[in-house]
């Protein structure tokens, strides 16, 4: 058991700006460096959550020339040469495949789980057997094992998977991937039964992502090769600045999980491992108003962080205003946060479009804004 814990490489891919989380989310304070669920950060959980089963020298983090200095602040039982900043953004496949050529050559037997940096999980010890499970899967061959959230609504934004046979009466094969549909297609995904969200968590061998990549990937695979080789030498900088921005921008869901489930479920050798241990993914201001005040089941369902509060009439609000009195009278599902520089009034049912917001200010060069 123990070595096939010290083959599990967690590898968080933490380069996004969580744009919907503006103003408090800024390019150097990105979501995942914020405390949006409890003292610890995002990213701080995310490994927290995953120390029971691999030590802190097989953690690696893909992120960006911009918070890298602040995640190493963050991570200090990281070393800075487990933190590695894309000169470029490039999308999940060629992060993630770097580490699977970087990984490859460090340990032959590696399994990498790939996490995203901002999810919420409630029940940690259902986690870690489920993610124990993934690992025996992934180490039995050129086997990918995607962890799919069980639906409890149909949602529009998120992937979804469909589940088909299952191995040893237990563990489905993937049958396909399917993007974010609409409603009435959510609607029958969640009445089929066999559907799940793609929680964007994977588990691979460091092999079995190489080979895809070679094969679904190519040129970008020799490209992630040959960066790879310079690593730990004097000409990894530069090689990483040359060749990155070279691989095709692309997310590994579009570059290896759609071409390998197209060759059917019976050949793809794709897992989806149902799950229901308390997943979130805090996308915007609105899903996390609703993850607070799930946990807190406000009366009048307001959640409101401030120095005092009054409310009259007012109904499903969610106010961030720390060291002001805010008073709330006469209205309902609104999202206000205040900072130093900025003020965001929105609805709930438009906090999706906040990204919008640093769409704008990215065009009119209002930098300090954002």
């Amino acid at each position: 058991m123990a070595k096939k814990k010290s083959n599990f490489y967690p590898v968080i891919l933490a380069g996004g700006r969580g744009t919907r989380f503006w103003p408090l989310s800024r390019k150097h304070r990105a979501k995942q460096l914020l405390a949006l669920d409890g003292k610890q950060t995002m990213i701080q959980q995310t490994v927290a959550r995953l120390l029971p089963l691999a030590p802190p020298k097989r953690f690696w983090v893909i992120t960006n020339e911009d918070l890298r200095t602040a995640i190493a602040r963050q991570l200090p039982r990281l070393e800075k040469r487990q933190i590695i900043a894309e000169p470029v953004g490039r999308n999940t496949a060629p992060a993630i495949g770097l580490a699977a050529f970087l990984l490859l050559r460090e340990n032959a037997q590696a399994v990498i789980g790939m996490f995203p940096s901002d999810h919420v999980i409630g029940d940690e010890s259902r986690y870690h057997e489920v993610l124990k499970k993934g690992v025996e899967i992934a180490s039995a061959g050129e086997n990918i094992v995607v962890l799919g959230i069980r639906p409890t609504r149909p949602e529009t934004g998120y992937g979804y998977i469909e589940g088909g046979s299952a191995l040893g009466g237990e563990t489905p094969r993937v049958r396909r991937f399917t993007e974010k549909p609409d409603a009435q297609r959510a609607a029958q995904f969640v009445s089929a039964g066999n559907f799940f969200w793609n929680s964007g968590m994977f588990l691979w061998s460091a092999r079995t992502l190489v080979n895809a990549l070679h094969e679904h990937l190519p040129q970008t695979a020799r490209l992630l090769e040959q960066i790879a080789a310079t690593y730990g030498t004097p000409k990894f900088e530069p090689t990483f600045r040359k060749l990155y921005a070279k691989c095709e921008s692309i997310s590994v869901d579009y570059a290896v999980l759609e071409p390998r489930s197209a060759k059917g479920e019976r050949s793809s050798n794709i897992f989806c491992l149902p799950v229901d241990f308390g997943w979130n993914d805090l996308g915007s201001w609105a899903t996390l108003h609703e993850h607070h005040t799930a946990k807190s089941n406000p009366a009048d369902g307001n959640l409101i962080s401030a120095a005092g509060t009054f409310t009259l009439n007012a109904e499903s609000n969610y106010v961030y205003a720390p060291g002001k009195f805010v008073a709330a009278v006469g209205v309902s599902n609104l999202v206000v946060v205040e900072t130093d520089d900025a003020l965001l009034i929105t609805t709930r049912e438009r906090a999706q479009d906040v990204g919008k917001v640093v769409k704008y200010l990215d065009e009119k060069k209002l930098s300090k804004l954002v």
